[in-house]
């Protein structure tokens, strides 16, 4: 078959596509001028406010700019918790790139141990990669001169310069004054929107009660940066508030002498100014130093803490209480007056024994054979157990419970500390809500010489012998008395409520008080450890809170037992007896009698504010009076 052809066209035709052709490719490049030119008026007319912000967004970068922390400072003006130059290392994953590229390498020039590298790890690992991480809070100042040398190698690596918060007192006031710690998951929930840059936020302590108002407020710098986002200059600035500062009412000097006091002891003390509620001195021991926590601890320091039997991280004073003992007789006496059921001059007879009518049981008072016929001061420098056995019986548990909670017992204090304990005023109410079994007349019976289901926390008995020292005033007990919004501003004073009153017979109030004049004279169970030689009266009441229990007629000597089944001591006072400045509760963890150790310690303190003397610490005792117990623990009817 033959091949077809092809037909040629003319030369009219070819002239005629070729015009085709051109007119398409003409439109084609029209279009596109028209297009590109709508982009650029869209661009530099229509977007250009958007853009320009764009540009100068990436040019210009608002960094953060915290603030100190406000100073804590104790009442005479000395320096409990302050700030203190320093420098952080802080990695942005994004830009530092995998960590084996550069940590190898990091880690001959900046000392990391392996416990901070995985730190770092795992918050690399669920954090955002944006965001810096804190590889090591505190670099010292060789290491600083070394990596400013190295810069360059190490991108998204950077010295970050802060103030550290510092406690120049250590343990001395660790639960008190408390720590800051790094800002975690859950402290970031709680801050605002403005807040997050914050690195630091109180944990415990003062410096968490009043976190909001130590932090002060974030402020900004505006930074022109390159291409590669390194800071050239500050171009604007928002200036930070700095954080209030705060004066305590603790007196830096009796804080240190109610420690030396303790020896080595363990338990807890709170000194109290009667007339404002003040507290004057507080410490729960043993104790810790605040400073590991500022950057985070290691696990082998807060493990060798947690494995401490003595518990040094727990707040003895705000967490923990326990049966007041004997201490609790000044208000159970002064409830009886105001109650209507006693006068000073009502005599009840001690013979060593107690019974609850129809009973067989005997309750036994302190000394064997008793202390014949007692009124209401000698029921107190004796510590007359029979007298308040049969004084609680006649009031019921449900008036002394009513009564014990208008001095302040069961309900907080209000000390300006995160976390206060309650504690326990025995009742019926109580124990529905906390057992199945009925209320037995023998608990009434206990719960009138402080056993039993009691419990009172150290702030608590501070509080209420505060309140008897100054005419019957329960205040508020405080910690922080002034603040200052600013260096050169003016310190102001904390506003604190209106004291409520305990009782409404002055005469009343001066019974009790001289049954507790009467505790550390000759014949008081404080004389001779607390009260003899003292140049000034001092008003007190021994306590012990019995751990052992008894039948028949032995005899225990609390200080031969082994240190878990030792007596809580106690102690309640207020000096001068006549215009007190100071009143006192101490307790003795494994302390024995009262009257052998807290109230030393007590005296110590007292001696410390009044005459300014140094104290000496209290020995364990030993060779004490033997007396017997009655059972104070486990069911009784």
């Amino acid at each position: 078959m033959r091949p077809r052809r092809r037909q040629l066209k003319s030369p009219a035709a070819e002239a005629a596509q070729f015009r085709r052709r051109a007119l398409l490719g003409f439109v084609v490049v029209v279009v596109s001028l028209l297009g590109l030119a709508g982009w650029y008026y869209r661009l530099q007319v229509l977007e250009h406010t958007r853009y320009a912000l764009q540009s100068e967004a990436n040019r210009l970068k608002l960094r953060p700019v915290l603030p100190g922390r406000g100073l804590i400072l104790d009442r005479k003006g000395r320096v409990l918790a302050d700030n203190v130059p320093a420098y952080r290392l802080d990695v942005t994953p994004l830009e530092a790139g995998p960590p084996g590229d550069w940590l190898p390498q990091l880690r001959r020039i900046v000392a990391l141990d392996d416990e901070a590298v995985a730190r770092f790890e795992e918050a690399r690992r669920t954090g955002k990669r944006f965001r810096p991480i804190t590889l090591k809070p505190r670099v010292g100042p060789e290491e600083v001169a070394r990596f400013a040398v190295d810069r360059w190698r190490f991108p998204g690596v950077e010295l970050v310069p802060y103030l550290n918060r510092r406690y120049p007192h250590g343990q001395l006031l660790a639960h008190v004054i408390g720590y800051v710690g790094r800002v975690d998951e859950d402290d970031l929930a709680q801050l605002g929107e403005g807040e997050r840059a914050f690195t630091h936020v109180g944990k415990t302590g003062i410096e968490r009660y009043y976190d909001e108002i130590l932090r002060g407020r974030i402020g900004y710098e505006q930074v022109e940066t390159n291409v590669e986002g390194r800071a050239l200059a500050t171009v604007g600035r928002v200036p930070a508030v700095p954080g209030t500062d705060l004066r305590l009412s603790i007196d830096l000097d009796l804080q240190r002498a109610m420690v030396t006091a303790f020896g080595d002891h363990d338990g807890s003390a709170v000194a109290v100014d009667p007339r404002t509620g003040e507290i004057l001195a507080m410490v729960s021991l043993p104790s810790y130093d605040p400073n590991l926590f500022v950057n985070g601890i290691s696990h082998a320091a807060y493990r060798a803490l947690m494995d401490n039997p003595s518990r040094p991280l727990f707040n003895r004073n705000v967490l923990g209480g326990g049966p007041p003992g004997s201490t609790v007789k000044p208000f159970m006496a002064l409830a009886g007056l105001d109650s209507g059921l006693r006068t000073p001059e009502d005599r009840v007879m001690s013979t060593g024994e107690f019974h609850i009518p129809g009973q067989r049981r005997g309750y036994r008072d302190s000394h064997a054979g008793g202390h014949g016929w007692t009124d209401l001061r000698k029921s107190i420098a004796a510590s007359v157990n029979t007298y308040y056995y049969q004084l609680a019986l006649d009031m019921g548990i449900e008036r002394l419970a009513q009564w014990m909670r208008r001095y302040g017992f069961g309900q907080r204090t209000g000390i300006d500390l995160v976390g206060e304990s309650e504690g326990i005023v025995p009742s019926p109410e109580w124990k529905r809500q906390n057992s199945r079994e009925p209320w037995y007349t023998g608990e009434t019976v206990i719960a009138g010489i402080g056993q039993g289901f009691w419990k009172a926390t150290t702030l608590q008995l501070a509080r209420a012998t505060a309140a008897l020292a100054d005419d019957g005033h329960l205040r508020r007990l405080h910690l922080a008395s002034e603040r200052r919004d600013g260096y050169e501003a003016p310190w102001r004073p904390m506003a604190q409520p209106a004291p409520v009153s305990i009782s409404d017979d002055p005469q009343h109030m001066q019974a009790v008080r001289e049954g507790m004049e009467m505790t550390m004279q000759p014949g008081g169970t404080g004389y001779y450890s607390a009260g003899r030689g003292a140049p000034y009266t001092i008003a007190g009441k021994t306590g012990t809170a019995q751990r052992v229990s008894r039948t028949g007629s032995v005899s225990v000597d609390p200080h031969q037992l082994p240190l878990a089944l030792r007596h809580q001591a106690w102690f309640i006072g207020y000096a001068p007896a006549d215009k007190p400045t100071i009143a006192v509760a101490v307790a003795v963890e494994h302390g024995g009698f009262g009257s052998s150790t807290a109230a030393p310690i007590a005296r110590a303190v007292m001696d410390a504010w009044i005459l300014g003397r140094s104290p000496q610490p209290v020995a364990p005792a030993a060779g004490q009076q033997v007396v017997s117990f009655g059972n104070v623990e486990g069911r009784v009817r």
